[in-house]
């Protein structure tokens, strides 16, 4: 059954910048297959792509089709829109990997198994791989002007650094795939940020030259700070999918600390909380903001979504041990990358393991053997004074570490008061 509503939900939600007439209706009167394009620039996405993800999800969740096309092709060739300058092309091999990455990553947000309107994946390299170059700019390029090409924004802005024909050529490729999308998959929509109407709007106008054809166009705004610096972007660069590029730690810890303006934005935009919810949450905030509801019920969703809810629960471990609130059980189940992640830039010593077998080796010995503490006199004085704890635990004078003691991440986590950290390796 379709949900008449989808373009109202969507634009409470603050997911929608610019809609072409006729949009709503042809949403409210059937099930319509709809589709965003991406790029495979890199083997992972990136929050930045969520908004068009998450325009997908709530298609699908209003009884249509959604399609995610993997741009094998025009990922070959790059998008000038917006650019300063071009992109370096990458290599067939390079995309094809990128694009079975992302493809990965899309199957955590479209269900591809539903009966009546299930998600495809599709990659335009299928459909543009063995099209000859006469015969597109004999079929395809005599229906678009060179005057209507110029006359888009994308292609405006960079009139004053130049632009390839290559780069040029995009928006007709992309036109493309909405053409042969409307002719194969009957999709009569195309969404994307706001910074992709130019081309799909080239789309619409392709399909009606050439087929006489109705299409349609949705954006999203595209997602900024209140701070004014960019969003998804950290000191360490973009806040990627993929756990190996960003830990679900770091990821966890990226909407935890979104102000209180942004996240007001952001979990109407990401998650799929519905509103009543959210405005409860808001009051909620608003009468005791440090407790941080509002940032904690966005980073929780998001990143059960992108993560599961394990590798959540284990950032929620991280962050109360960061804090000092951790229990040792929860420091055990801490992979290596996520302990290094939260005690970034500690103190780092090591020891060999042979030194902890059978009663293990006192701690006093260990500090002042690694360098950890200056002398022996300094740690026994710490622990008299009970300050010193062994993997979130307080020790004595007595204590001894031993093989038991070795985290599973292959570490010993030594803790000096309460803001003071030394990571023992254990090799």
């Amino acid at each position: 059954m379709i949900n008449t509503n989808l373009v109202k939900e969507l634009t409470w939600r603050g997911m929608i910048h610019n809609i072409m007439p006729g949009t709503e209706e042809q949403l409210s009167k059937e099930m319509t297959t709809a589709y965003v394009g991406i790029d495979p620039t890199a083997d992972s996405l990136h929050i930045g792509h969520l908004v068009s993800i998450m325009l997908l999800k709530h298609l699908q969740m209003a009884g249509h089709k959604p399609l995610a096309v993997v741009g094998g092709a025009t990922g070959m060739i790059g998008d000038p829109s917006f650019k300063a300058a071009e992109r370096k092309l990458l290599t067939i091999e390079e995309i094809q990997h990128n694009v079975q990455c992302i493809k990965h990553q899309l199957e955590r947000f479209l269900d591809f198994e539903c009966a009546s309107n299930s998600a495809e994946i599709l990659n335009n390299y299928d459909w543009m791989k063995d099209y000859l170059f006469l015969d597109f700019i004999r079929d395809i390029g005599k229906h678009i002007t060179v005057n209507y090409m110029m006359a888009k924004d994308s292609v405006q802005k960079r009139m004053e650094t130049g632009i390839s024909f290559t780069e040029f050529s995009y928006q007709l490729l992309q036109g493309f795939d909405f053409l042969t999308l409307y002719r194969t998959k009957g999709c009569r929509l195309q969404m994307g940020g706001s910074d992709q109407w130019g081309n799909i709007t080239t789309g619409t106008e392709l399909i009606r030259r050439v087929e006489g054809g109705e299409a349609y166009a949705l954006t999203c705004p595209l997602i900024t700070k209140a701070d004014g610096t960019k969003f998804g972007k950290t000191e360490g660069g973009n806040v990627w999918l993929d756990p190996a590029r960003t830990s679900p730690y770091k990821f966890y810890q990226f909407w935890l600390n979104c102000a209180d303006e942004d996240t007001a934005r952001y979990i109407r935009i990401f998650t799929l909380l519905s509103r009543e919810e959210i405005e409860a949450l808001e009051q909620e905030h608003a009468a005791r903001p440090e407790n941080r509801v509002l940032q904690k019920a966005l980073a929780r969703d998001i990143t059960i979504r992108v993560h599961g809810q394990k590798e959540y629960d284990s950032a929620i471990a991280a962050t109360e041990l960061l804090f000092g609130k951790g229990t040792t059980e929860q420091l055990s189940q801490l992979d290596r990358d996520t302990l290094l992640g939260i005690f970034e830039g500690v103190p780092q010593f090591n020891i060999s393991r042979s030194q902890l077998e059978g009663d293990g080796k006192s701690l006093i010995d260990i500090a002042a053997e690694t360098g950890m503490f200056a002398s022996k006199g300094e740690i026994r004085r710490e622990l008299k004074q009970n300050s010193i704890s062994v993997n979130k635990a307080k020790v004595g004078e007595e204590c001894r570490l031993s093989a038991s003691d070795v985290l599973p991440c292959g570490c010993i986590l030594i803790q000096k008061g309460k803001k003071n950290y030394y990571l023992l390796n254990c090799e």
